[in-house]
This record gives structure tokens, sequence and C-alpha cells, in this order.
């Protein structure tokens, strides 16, 4: 149920900057207004709500001046999804926004500005999403079921018919998903779809809290089978994952410009945007430049995304990852594409004695893609090893930034270049990239 908010009347303000999340900022009678929707430069009207339990927030009612970058949205939703919330800026102001965001963090939070400033990566802007998780809820007021992202003020989902950044598979069936849902039994005791969507192959994982009845089965079989999508379903944790339709399905995507392919599950991490991840591997290649004399170290390897291009030209390559799963399936994918001078290792690389492999002559170089944390608690560990060339993929620019502060001022590298790559377009989210050399 909503609660009901008491509004103020419109206000007029000017935008002066977005922050983090993409939100317009605006200095009125003294406190910071944040508002989604607006741009930097724009005079708007806004209002503010205060809520029965003390909450306050702000809302854009109208732009009266707007920025000369703005653009139309091209989705109906934009303004009431919180999938992405920069649709209403122009691309590349966008990639401008999130490299200074990157610069920003670089020199506030570790005091460095890189040598050189790589050029932003973008490849695919639209139906990119290849990974998602989607909520579920049955409306009682609508009388159905939605299926989509939250909502901006994360509280609700939001009501589309149409998504213009999950893979196209997915996005068109969302009406059919959500008739398909109202007619189980258990349609109550659904909260969430996993998405997860191969080169060929597309899946859905359906998250049900109750034992499902053999009604429900046959009606997810028969989804499965109209529309081509796999149906797994998971009643627990994620040790309960089973396949449901077909019984046998193989998610995998293709890496052809280094010749790899790698298998991998409806729950396993992948990179999200298919086309730019194959950009991304190009750059860390071209980053750490290998040869058949280097032996390398990949950290938080995960399934082989990295490890296994740069098997195609390293001498040796050391994956470490902390996920026993992950490493098993690094294993099946480095056997899978006939490379034989790569090893797999299990570590929590997140342990303050945490031990890397021990190699004959050490490192010479070493890839580090962390997930939002950072890898604090390896940076030691590299600067001890031998290595010239450091590469850092990270999907958190503060903890980049954290930790390239230290390599730097503590271990003796030097920053040498760093940029974003835009694995979510339309979103604030940053994925960057940076070198390190000694």
């Amino acid at each position: 149920m909503r609660e009901i908010a008491k509004q103020s009347e419109p206000e007029l303000t000017q935008i002066l900057k977005l922050n983090a999340a993409g939100q317009g900022v605006a200095e009125h009678a003294g406190t910071d207004v944040i508002l989604d929707g607006a741009l930097p430069g724009e005079t708007v009207s806004f209002r503010r709500f205060g809520g029965r339990r003390g909450r306050r927030r702000t809302e854009l009612v109208e732009v009266l001046k707007p920025s000369a970058v703005r653009v139309e949205p091209p989705c109906p939703h934009f303004g009431v999804c919180g999938a992405c919330k920069l649709q209403h800026l122009e691309h590349r102001e966008q990639l401008a926004f999130k490299q200074a965001q990157l610069l920003e963090n670089l020199e506030s939070l570790g005091g460095l500005e890189p040598v050189n400033v790589l050029e932003p990566l973008t490849g695919p802007l639209w139906h990119y999403r290849r990974k998602a998780r989607l909520s579920v809820r049955w409306v009682e007021k609508k009388g159905r079921v939605l299926v989509g992202f939250r909502e901006i003020n994360g509280r609700y989902v939001a009501d589309v018919d149409k998504c213009l950044i999950l893979d196209e598979r997915i996005a068109s069936i969302l009406p059919d998903l959500s008739e398909l849902i109202g007619t189980l039994s258990s349609f109550k005791r659904i909260p969430q779809l996993e998405v997860a969507c191969g080169d060929e192959q597309a899946a859905l994982i359906f998250r049900i809290l109750d034992p499902i009845d053999a009604e429900d089965e046959q009606k997810l079989r028969l989804f499965a089978q109209g529309s081509g999508i796999g149906v797994f379903v998971q009643p627990a944790g994620p040790a309960s994952i089973t396949a449901l339709e077909p019984e046998h399905i193989q998610l995998d995507y293709n890496i052809p410009e280094h010749d790899v392919r790698l298998e991998f599950g409806p729950a396993n991490f992948v990179q999200v945007n298919a086309g730019l991840n194959q950009l991304m591997v190009n750059r860390v290649l071209q980053l750490l430049d290998v040869s058949s004399s280097d032996t390398v170290l990949d950290l938080f390897c995960g399934l082989g995304n990295f490890t296994l291009p740069l098997a195609r030209y390293s001498g040796h390559v050391f994956g470490v990852e902390g996920d026993a799963d992950l490493v098993a399936l690094a294993h099946h994918n480095a056997k899978l594409n006939n490379l034989d001078n790569v090893d797999f290792e299990m570590a929590d690389l997140a342990a303050d004695d945490v031990n890397l492999p021990e190699v004959t002559g050490g490192f010479s170089k070493i890839l580090l893609d962390p997930p939002r944390s950072g890898a604090a608690a390896v940076l030691p560990a590299v600067a001890e090893s031998a290595a010239e060339r450091v590469v850092y993929v990270s999907c958190n620019p503060v903890t980049l930034a954290q930790d390239a502060g230290k390599l730097v001022q503590q271990h003796g590298f030097q920053l040498e270049s760093a940029g974003i790559m835009d694995m979510f377009p339309h979103t604030a989210h940053i994925e960057s990239c940076a070198l390190f050399t000694r």
C-alpha cells in the first residue's frame, strides 16, 4: 500500500551538477536538493514530499529551461523505472560524466592523475543486458502480476510492457511472463526472476518460495517449449537451482577474436554487456602487452573470461578465484578450449593472509578484476611480485581510486593510464580500467 505523502507547492531552482548516482543536484534555501531526471544548467521546478513516517523526498515537476545536451528518452517508462537514469542525457555526455567521475575519484581518494587518459570504450547501447534480476509482485489494485525492474524509489516494481536494455529475447516477452506467473498457483510466492542469456540460448530462473506443484510445473514447461527460453526453478539457495525445461541447457558465449568459448550456468557471474566485454578483453590484452615469455597472474579470475584469452598469447597463466564453482568451471573452460598452459586455484582474496601461487621466476604481468569491495588484501602480494605491469579492471571507481593510491604511494607503482568502459549505458554505473607500471 502506497504511503500518502504531503506535498509542497512547486519551487524553482537551478541544477549545478550530477552526483555519482546520476541525479541532478541544486543548492536551494540552504540545503542540497536531489532530483532524478534533471541535468546541470537546467532551471527546474520541484516539489518536496513529507511522508507519515518522517521520510522526505523531492520530485522533479517540470524542466523550464532544458540543457543543450538533453535528449528525448526513447523508453516510455523512463522516469518511473529505475533501471537506467541517464537516457535523457546525450550518450557522449554520459561518457564524459563517467570519465570525469573516475578521474575525480582518482584525484580525491588516491591523490593521483594518470599519465594517459584512455578513450572511453563503448559497445551496444540497447538490449545489451544478458544478465539481470527482475522483481515480481502481484498488485491487487492492478489485478495482475508485475515483472520488471524496481521503480526509481526502489519500493515498487515498475509497470512496464517492454525494456530497451534487456536482451531482446527477454525484453519481448515481459507481458507474457506477467500473464504466465499470474496463472500459477504460487503467483504470490515468486519474488524474482533471474535472466541469463548466452549467444545462442537464453534462460530464466524462477525463484519460487513454495514447492512447485504438477500443474504449475506443466505450465512452465509449456512456456519454455513455446518461447524457446530455458526455465530453471530455485526453491531455496543457489544450490537448489534445477533445470526444468529442457532438462539439459548449456549457456555459453564466444570471444571470437581470440578463439575462446566459455560455458556458464544461469546463476554464474558473467559480464553483463557481451559486446563491450569483447572490447574490454582486447583492452586488457593491449595494456598488459603479453608475449610467450610472460607468466601472468589473473586474480579474481571467475570462469576464465580474461584468463583464457591471455593464455592464447602468454607462456603461462595462473587464475585465482574465491568461488569453488567458478574455479571448477574455469578448469572446464580451459579444457573446452584445448588450453594446457593455464592453471586455476581457489583462494579467499579478501583474507588478510591470502597466499598467492608460487611460481619459479615469478609473475611478469598481473591482472586484477575484483568485486565492488576492491582488492586491498592482495596489493602487498602484488607489490612483492616481480610484475612490471599490473592492469586493474574495476566496477567501483571509489575502491579503484583507494587501491590505486596504495599501489602508487606505498608500493612504488606509477598510474600509467586509466579510462572508463561503458558496460552499462544509460546508467550511472562506472566500469573502468587502469594500468600501473613500476
